[in-house]
């Protein structure tokens, strides 16, 4: 960050506080209950990432170009909700409201580089659909691994980029007044409108990073589905549409459970509570990565297949080392 605020200008001081003070759940009524169901939420998308993860790793065939993506999904479920709610749990359960200033950056960095890609990886999900229903005989050619393995890739790379801007440009403001944070966690609007200085460029890339981080994504998932919808009408029968649609459930469910809740709480933002609001906003940002491996092992027959024969393996296995041990105590 110095070597960013060296660019701005070598005698330029800005006024950095030593901490921030996060207030988000402060004065909520019986919010420990709701701490509590946080952590199970946190438990139960930690098991289900994972296991998401190691049934993709373990078998072989599940390496099509689409399980990349679900994986990268997994991978980035897990780091946000890891980087997400153990910090605030601690923050607010045990009362460390004061965080440092480098800290709350980092904090602010990680959270929003994993809710980011949470939804470049849906706009790769969506393009694989588009692909294998409206190109089906090129599909081996245009969805590659590489290919995949390249778009996400790409994806961290700009995400990284752009969040690390937003941060960047948080480390020119000046903050002379309040450090009190009305959020749950180190928000990037709540942090700059703090500020007593210039803050032009910080509301502009605020203005920006919605825009690229779920409006251009939304779109393209909107418009795939128009294509693949218009491509489907041209299918013979209803058997074979129907087919075809199902391939497509689990990822629409997802996209439904990461958009709705944004759009509806971006939406009501001057008509709530600003209680409700923070509620809202940790729901929308805990929630998808507890239930996106639950649909995925729900709705893909191949993942369930998966798990299935690892948990038998598993319990063969069992089996095997207890008649062994019996074997060998006889």
């Amino acid at each position: 960050m110095d070597l960013f605020n060296s660019a701005l200008g070598k005698n330029i001081t800005f006024m950095h506080p030593a901490y921030f003070i996060i207030s988000g759940f402060i004065g909520i009524p019986h919010v420990k209950y709701y701490y509590v169901f946080l952590f199970f939420v946190y438990i139960i998308s930690v098991l289900g990432n994972t296991i998401v993860m190691a049934v993709i790793c373990l078998d072989h065939n599940l390496r099509a170009p689409k399980y990349i993506a679900v994986f990268n999904l997994a991978f980035a479920d897990l780091f946000g909700n890891s980087a997400l709610v153990p910090k605030v749990l601690d923050i607010f359960l045990f009362n460390h409201h004061h965080i440092p200033y480098n800290d709350c950056l980092t904090f602010l960095f990680f959270c929003y580089t994993c809710l980011s890609m949470q939804a470049l990886n849906l706009v790769a999900l969506s393009y694989d659909r588009l692909i294998a229903i409206t190109f089906p005989l090129h599909y081996q050619v245009k969805v590659t691994h590489r290919f995949m393995l390249s778009l996400i890739a790409s994806f961290w790379v700009f995400v990284i980029t752009v969040v690390l801007l937003a941060v960047g440009l948080l480390t020119r403001l000046s903050f002379c007044e309040s450090v009190v944070i009305n959020s749950y966690f180190c928000d990037h609007g709540q942090i700059y409108r703090l500020a007593c200085n210039d803050r032009t460029p910080n509301s502009v890339i605020a203005k920006l990073l919605p825009l690229v981080i779920l409006w251009l994504p939304l779109i393209f998932i909107l418009f795939s589905y128009s294509y693949i919808g218009y491509a489907l009408s041209k299918v013979a029968t209803v058997q074979e549409r129907v087919k075809a649609f199902k391939t497509c459930t689990s990822h629409l469910l997802l996209v439904a459970i990461y958009f709705l809740p944004v759009l509806m709480t971006f939406s009501l933002v001057g008509n709530i509570h600003p209680n409700a609001r923070i509620i809202n906003l940790s729901l929308t940002s805990i929630f998808p990565p507890m239930l996106n491996p639950i649909i995925y092992v729900l709705q893909t027959q191949e993942i369930k297949e998966s798990v299935k024969k690892l948990f038998k393996i598993t319990k063969q296995s069992k089996i095997t080392v207890i008649i062994i041990n019996q074997s060998i105590n006889k």
